[in-house]
């Protein structure tokens, strides 16, 4: 779900306040701790004007977003009663996912950005149900998967044969419970170099008081705020390359809200030097392909 938060009943009351994990804290700005993130974030946490809301009011969104996402699920829900109901539920490959997450409160922000790469953003779920007789393993997995994984699925289901390079990988073994492991590492990239006008958001003619304005009038600009980004997560760390601001180091073990910024941690340097040639080593296979078919101009 999307801004603006609002659902209706019975979701709402079907989220027990209770049960609302607890959000990640918003950095203290008296003491400098917004100058470990991303520019972006402390922009967005400017534009917002959120800094007078209450714990209860902010788990009052959250509560309100399960709810919304408590609706998404009855709806996708009255989508599989309807293929049960043509006959078709048995023959039909599913996938449910998102394309990102929401800040809901974590770091004292809502909405998304484009280059910044927390969990709550970047870690999506991810529901597969594949057709009656393909072998699968019931279960919840904490393998890493990507988006693109989703496409190389269903080519390898159906037999279809892409016609491009792609690098996704199909999940049929992960299904089968042939492995718990998928991938050594997952990536995301966002953001812009300067001067890349089409990746402003311009057509949208934002203007104070729109709803993504905090966001937009930073991509708008030419300021770091926007900044070309890529990231590299493993399952014990996460590293962030940005163009124009520091880059970022997290250790998911021992901190999984991602407060702590160990890019400048001696202590990390081999796991920095790791995750480096890791993101290197992907660059270089995926970028640079070449099309299967000949171009035939002269």
């Amino acid at each position: 779900p999307h801004p603006p938060y609002a659902v209706e009943e019975p979701f709402y009351s079907q989220i027990d306040p209770a049960s609302i994990p607890e959000r990640t804290p918003t950095p203290d700005g008296a003491s400098g701790a917004w100058d470990a993130y991303p520019s972006l974030m402390k922009g967005i946490y400017d534009g917002q004007q959120m800094q007078g809301w209450s714990e209860q009011r902010l788990r009052e969104l959250r509560r309100t977003y399960y709810g919304m996402c408590a609706r998404v699920d009855h709806q996708f829900g009255m989508v599989l009663e309807a293929l049960k109901e043509a006959g078709m539920y048995d023959d039909t490959l599913v996938f449910f996912f998102s394309d990102h997450g929401d800040f809901t409160g974590d770091y004292g922000l809502v909405e998304k950005t484009q280059n910044t790469f927390q969990d709550c953003l970047t870690r999506v779920p991810l529901l597969v149900k594949p057709p009656a007789g393909t072998p699968v393993a019931p279960r919840v997995s904490d393998a890493l998967v990507e988006l693109i994984d989703f496409p190389a699925t269903v080519y390898a289901l159906t037999g279809i044969e892409a016609g491009y390079d792609h690098f996704g990988r199909s999940l049929l073994p992960l299904l089968a419970g042939e492995t718990d492991s998928h991938r050594d590492a997952v990536f995301c990239e966002g953001g812009r170099r300067r001067g890349e006008r089409q990746c402003m958001e311009l057509e949208s003619k934002a203007q104070p008081g729109f709803l993504y304005w905090p966001r937009l009038r930073h991509q708008m600009g030419e300021g770091p705020e926007h900044t070309k980004a890529a990231m590299c997560r493993t399952a014990e760390h996460k590293y962030v390359k940005r163009f124009y601001e520091q880059d970022e180091l997290y250790d998911l073990r021992a901190d999984p809200r991602e407060t702590r910024n160990l890019i400048d941690d001696p202590a990390y340097g081999d796991v920095l030097g790791s995750l480096k040639e890791r993101m290197l080593h992907w660059y270089m296979e995926t970028s640079d392909v070449v099309p299967h078919e000949t171009d035939m101009r002269r």
